[in-house]
């Protein structure tokens, strides 16, 4: 057989060697399926995990605040521009392992003292440049580790467009709710000045005493009080939406009532299975960065091996120009070497090294997948009880109203003293604060169920790259 032959054959089989381990995901380090109980409601019958957040957030509104938030907020810029960087540093590593072709060409004179006068010489060629033959698959594992490092930018870029539009939401309804809040304050405020303008009136009258009016007076002050606090918690959450957004928001896409909002915001259908946690973006992350950890490990072992490259070069060489192209000046070289390392005292630590490497990246996706349980079991937790609490809030409330006023009345008919009248009106107040409260926290748990579940993956087209690839079982 041809020794030519027998040495490309030979090329090709040394090609298919990879010494990076076989890449098995590892099993979820949490239970099978996600908690139930009275506190966490019937889970949903639809195993679908694939959540849009136009799906979710319906609010027109909202959207349109959260499209700007898509496309002015900075982190989510430096993201996607971090994704960038990760795509161009995977081309590089890739071009690694394709042979570098040059053309070039040069023209040299030299002269001296004695009658010979001038030499010259031209010469044109073309050819490779240190090109490394990958026998043993080192350029191809470091390809494969550049590249799963810019898979897991990219999954990294999509956790920031989730995480952007989960808070988007939350501060707007934070907004809604803080404006309820001052709503109530100065209701407060304006009711407890016109009793105390009545009381002021009985006591001057000597039909009642000062501690009455010393009792509304503090009602008074408390609600004024809370109203400059809600109207600086108003602004301020003002300020923080449009840091979100990127750009200053105009009144009219400010939010309405908490009541309106709830429509707005559709609930989460969650299954049981915690295979749900493989769509989040942090997870897959995580997961890429173990694979890239995996193939370092194969090309720190095909470090121990030869180091095979090849410098070659066809092309012409002649004394005169108009001669170079003819077919005796043509010319042609070729330079492999070979390296073996002999004392692998470095190589031996950079495989330690990537083994460490790859055992903490394993620790950091099985704590990926765990924080994930948790944080999915919590939200389910909250929504499990919180429509009845709410429930049971708002009958407080209507309770309380009617409390309040009963208990007026009898104190402006001279029933009673202004001490139940003002027992009953401090409960309202605290009441309808409360309903607010729980109303506010109904609606950031199904943001936040959005948000943990992390299932909107249309997001990652954001980056602007066709060339994805998602874990698989292997």
């Amino acid at each position: 057989m041809n020794p030519r032959l027998l040495s490309v054959a030979a090329a090709a089989l040394l090609s298919g060697c990879n010494f990076a381990p076989v890449y098995v995901r590892p099993g979820l380090p949490v239970a099978p399926s996600l908690p139930t109980g009275a506190s966490y409601g019937p889970a949903a019958s639809s195993t679908q995990v694939e959540l849009p957040w136009r799906d979710v957030l319906t609010d027109a509104k909202l959207r349109t605040i959260i499209e700007r938030a898509l496309v002015n907020n900075r982190d989510l810029r430096a993201a996607i521009a971090n994704v960038a960087s990760a795509r161009a540093t995977y081309h590089v590593q890739r071009a690694s392992q394709l042979p570098t072709i040059a053309a070039g060409g040069t023209a040299a004179f030299a002269g001296g003292g004695s009658a010979s006068g001038t030499t010259d010489s031209f010469s044109a060629d073309i050819g490779t440049s240190s090109f490394e033959l990958d026998l043993f698959g080192r350029l191809k594992n470091l390809s494969k580790a550049a590249f799963e490092t810019y898979l897991g930018t990219e999954a990294g870029a999509r956790n920031t467009r989730l995480t952007l539009i989960a808070e988007t939401a939350t501060a707007y309804a934070t907004l809604a709710a803080d404006q309820e809040l001052l709503a109530v304050a100065q209701d407060t405020a304006a009711s407890t000045a016109r009793s105390l303008k009545l009381t002021v009136s009985l006591n001057d009258a000597g039909l009642t005493g000062k501690v009455d009016v010393r009792s509304i007076e503090t009602t008074n002050a408390q609600a004024r009080s809370d109203v400059e606090n809600a109207t600086t918690q108003v602004a301020q959450d003002r300020n923080a939406l449009d840091l979100l957004v990127g750009a200053p928001v105009e009144d009219a896409l400010l939010p309405g009532t908490l009541d309106n909002l709830q429509k707005g915001i559709a609930k989460v259908p969650v299954g049981l299975s915690s295979d749900v946690l493989l769509s989040r973006p942090d997870v897959i992350e995580a997961e890429h960065q173990l694979i890239s950890a995996n193939a370092n490990i194969g090309a720190a072992r095909a470090a121990f091996f030869p180091k095979i490259t090849l410098t070659s070069a066809v092309g012409f060489a002649s004394s005169a120009l108009s001669s170079l192209f003819t077919g005796g000046a043509f010319a042609w070289s070729a330079a492999p070497s070979a390296s073996l390392p002999i004392f692998g005292g470095a190589n031996r630590g950079n495989l330690d090294y990537s083994k460490a490497q790859r055992d903490m990246y394993l620790a950091q996706y099985e704590k990926a997948v765990q924080t994930g349980f948790r944080e999915v079991a919590d939200a389910l937790a909250r929504a499990g009880t919180i429509e009845r609490q709410q429930a049971a809030q708002a009958a407080l409330v209507t309770a309380s109203t009617q409390a309040n006023t009963l208990a007026d009345a009898r104190y402006r008919e001279g029933i009673d003293t202004y001490l139940a009248a003002l027992v009953t009106q401090r409960t309202l107040y605290t009441a309808r604060q409360t309903r607010i409260s729980t109303d506010l926290a109904a609606l950031t748990n199904r943001i936040t169920l959005y948000q943990v579940i992390g299932g909107d993956s249309a997001e990652s087209a954001a980056t602007g790259d066709d060339t994805r690839s998602t874990p698989t079982q292997r």
